[in-house]
């Protein structure tokens, strides 16, 4: 009875360390994964390629990473499954963040590494000892044959962007949007590509909240959190702009409105009902007319066998997505008309903001909407930066629009001066914006 007693008390103290050991092998997998995130962003791709050498085909301890992370290396990885899978995803960040960026020459040198290393000197060393012959094993495995030929893809591209800096890699997020939803990729490169994109607007989001914050203190200083738009100092009015329209007629308001009156209307009452609620507070009514009669020619065919069906959540979403492609690129190759249309006056705020109204009766849509931002990149890139200045204000425009209205950060205008007479003539330039956390929205 004491024997068994004990040998269940030794099971569980056995199970605990290695649930324990477990946990803290994901921690360091994710401080690995954060440090090669961090230096494929910010370093030449190089210095990428001798940190991944270093670390996956050597086995050698990085103080680059140590001073990082707090982890020196890959010791930590106490199994050979353990280890592939490491591997696998640390070759998916590097990878999808230089396809991104067009660095195609570089994927083929990452391959080259693992060719490397069938010529590397065998260590003596106990553990590079077994580091060596799990990556040998992984050279001769399947998983690396299809890295290998994911990688051999971009052959072609590599000849044709070498030595391209474009200026499409400040917009790397969309596109990696576009990988995370593409299902000829693996599945594991499509998670990889989600949480990246994730992890580089989140970046944004913050870092245009602290430049907001800091460009207003007289005590702090600018140059603490750089402003992460290309707009100059002009960003912080172009936010106030964006943000006056609050109260009873914001954005999220009207579109809370909308959902409620379009509850129960047919598909047909439907249509007719978003051609007004998106286009209604746009002054320019001959454009406004060009538009509404554009998206009718394109959205009274479309599903007409649906028009008396009461529309429910993917009767909405697939309407929304329709209207996607009509105000972006219809076919995936070229800018649509209407797109071509509401920014040919100069103003991209226009055409932002009725995308963000979309959005906001269907958050579902985000998705498709940025797919289609992927496209547009990668239509205009093969363009110079200089042709095409009108498309990237609209990138930084969305950028920014979205910032403060889709995601879960707050922004408010305060109004600095007091008196009663100041309000009746008060311009921009009496306001501050101030930001705050909603733990209550969804991301």
């Amino acid at each position: 009875m004491t024997s068994n007693s004990f040998d269940g008390s030794q099971e569980q103290q056995d199970f605990v360390k290695y649930k324990s050991q477990q946990s803290n092998n994901q921690i360091a997998q994710e401080r690995l994964y954060s440090y090669l995130i961090e230096i494929v962003q910010k370093c030449p791709p190089d210095e990428v390629l001798n940190e991944f050498k270093r670390l996956f085909i050597d086995f050698l301890d990085s103080v680059n990473l140590g001073k990082s992370t707090g982890i020196y290396g890959i010791s930590f990885l106490g199994s050979e499954k353990e280890f592939y899978h490491t591997i696998k995803r640390c070759f998916y960040i590097i990878v999808n963040n230089w396809e991104a960026q067009r660095k195609y020459k570089y994927i083929q040198k990452l391959i080259k590494l693992f060719e490397s290393s069938k010529n590397s000197v065998y260590s003596n060393h106990p553990q590079t000892k077994v580091f060596q012959g799990w990556l040998r094993n992984f050279v001769e495995s399947k998983d690396y044959k299809d890295l290998k030929n994911l990688a051999y893809k971009y052959k072609k591209q590599a000849q044709k962007y070498e030595g391209n800096s474009n200026w499409s890699n400040r917009y790397t997020s969309y596109l990696l949007v576009a990988q995370s939803f593409d299902a000829k990729r693996p599945r594991e490169q499509q998670e990889v590509a989600r949480k990246l994109s994730r992890q580089m607007k989140d970046k944004f989001k913050f870092e245009l909240a602290m430049y907001v914050a800091r460009s207003q203190s007289a005590n702090s200083s600018n140059k603490r959190y750089k402003n992460p738009t290309i707009l100059g100092d002009n960003v912080l009015r172009l936010i106030k702009t964006i943000v006056v329209k609050k109260g009873v007629f914001s954005y999220e308001n009207l579109a809370n409105i909308f959902i409620k009156q379009t509850a129960n209307q047919t598909l047909e009452e439907f249509k007719e009902s978003i051609k007004k609620y998106l286009f209604f507070t746009v002054d320019n009514q001959e454009l406004i007319n060009n538009v509404r009669k554009y998206l009718s020619e394109k959205l009274d065919n479309w599903k007409s066998d649906a028009n008396e069906e009461i529309i429910n959540n993917n009767l909405i979403l697939r309407t929304c997505n329709r209207i996607i492609d009509c105000l972006t690129i219809e076919t995936g190759k070229e800018p649509s008309p209407l797109f071509i249309l509401l920014l040919s006056g100069g103003n991209p705020l226009t055409l932002v903001i009725v995308l963000l109204k979309i959005i906001l009766i269907s958050r579902n849509s985000r998705s498709h909407l940025e797919i289609r931002i992927a496209h547009l990149i990668s239509y205009y890139e093969n363009y110079p930066e200089e042709e095409c200045k009108w498309f990237i204000n609209f990138l930084e425009f969305f950028n920014i629009t979205f910032a403060i209205y889709a995601e879960n950060v707050e922004y408010n205008l305060i109004n600095m001066e007091k008196t009663q007479s100041s309000r009746n003539s008060q311009t921009l330039d009496d306001y501050r914006v101030f930001s705050q956390l909603r733990l209550d929205k969804s991301q």
